[in-house]
């Protein structure tokens, strides 16, 4: 669906209103070349209307960490708000903290001008959030079961929660847009069972749905074994060349609460404009994941990071259903 700049435009300002933003208030646009130009502009025009004030930063991209850079940090920091066009998680880890820690909100936003359109952000949207977020603060054990014989149990508690609704209106929040989805890190070394990854599911970075059933066995929190045929040889392969054992840890896990986010959206979207938050998103998926766990305070800090939306699974969280078969069903947690 093509969208005209003032359609674009108009989002922007929703969603900048949303996130709070003042008159009085500095923005910064984190930015690099070959970003979505039409975004730049349309946040731009509506931060104008608004009467932010606004400047670029667009940082050398070396192999130092921008958290080097005490100048670019300073920016950020002193910054009321960041819009984060750069699509390398450069705010993610200790930057993110630093940055948190100053109480400056911060908005990733990468995806092409007609999904931001069609995934505009409500308040509802944070509601439902909020609402799966409460569920899992004070949860203990989170279990996850499907048809194709999924049959994961993780113990929670040791680590903080992660909720995402599309804007960012609170001191020192951490969002994307699009978004809405709710996930947490389990205790370490307690991720035990089997995940069975079916046709349909998707798994990012790659970008590509599954097309053949992948069979993870996992014990003390980690992956230790892979099975299948030809996809599940393509993961194997590409989690060994990083030659990390720690590539294996099982790493955050949720579940997706937007009801307009669309499972197919990976099929139609150019795969080098798009982050794939659709199918981060949609509602009903679980999100399994691996890799790291530093965002969340952890020290697992490897590069080999998968996200992989799920459907027809049922998440239950100490025994209370938030999903079944791939259905939002908890209370709370479904569209008003």
């Amino acid at each position: 669906m093509a969208v005209s700049q003032s359609e674009l435009t108009q989002a922007w300002r929703t969603v900048l209103d949303l996130s709070k933003v003042r008159p009085d208030e500095t923005v910064c646009l984190l930015i690099r070349p070959n970003i979505q130009l039409r975004n730049l502009e349309a946040a731009e025009h509506a931060l104008r209307d608004i009467g932010a004030f606004s400047f670029k930063l667009e940082p050398v991209m070396d192999k130092r960490p921008l958290r080097d850079n005490a100048v670019a940090m300073a920016a950020l920091k002193s910054s009321q708000m960041v819009i984060d066009f750069m699509g390398l998680h450069i705010l993610r880890g200790n930057e993110q903290d630093e940055v948190a820690k100053a109480g400056t909100r911060v908005l990733y936003t990468v995806e092409p001008p007609d999904a931001l359109v069609r995934l505009i952000p409500t308040a509802d949207d944070k509601r439902r959030v909020r609402n799966a977020e409460a569920v899992l603060r004070g949860a203990r054990q989170m279990h996850i079961v499907s048809k194709a014989g999924t049959d994961l149990t993780v113990d929670l508690g040791e680590y903080p929660i992660l909720s995402e609704w599309g804007y960012s209106d609170e001191p020192g929040h951490w969002d994307h847009w699009p978004a809405g989805f709710v996930a947490t890190w389990p205790n370490e070394r307690s991720a035990r069972g089997k995940v069975v990854l079916s046709p349909g599911d998707i798994i990012f970075p790659f970008k590509a749905y599954v097309r053949e059933t992948i069979t993870l066995r996992i014990e003390a929190g980690y992956v230790r074994n892979i099975d299948g045929g030809f996809d599940a040889e393509v993961l194997r392969e590409y989690m060994g060349e990083y030659r990390d054992p720690e590539a294996y840890a099982v790493s955050h896990l949720g579940w997706g609460l937007n009801p307009r986010a669309r499972w197919s959206a990976l099929a139609t979207l150019d795969k080098a404009q798009t982050n794939g938050n659709d199918g981060r998103a949609f509602a009903g998926n679980f999100l399994f994941s691996t890799g790291p766990n530093t965002d969340a305070g952890g020290t697992r800090d490897t590069r080999c990071h998968f996200d992989i939306p799920m459907r027809h699974c049922s998440v239950s969280v100490d025994g209370k259903q938030m999903t079944v078969e791939g259905k939002v069903v908890a209370e709370g947690q479904t569209p008003l």
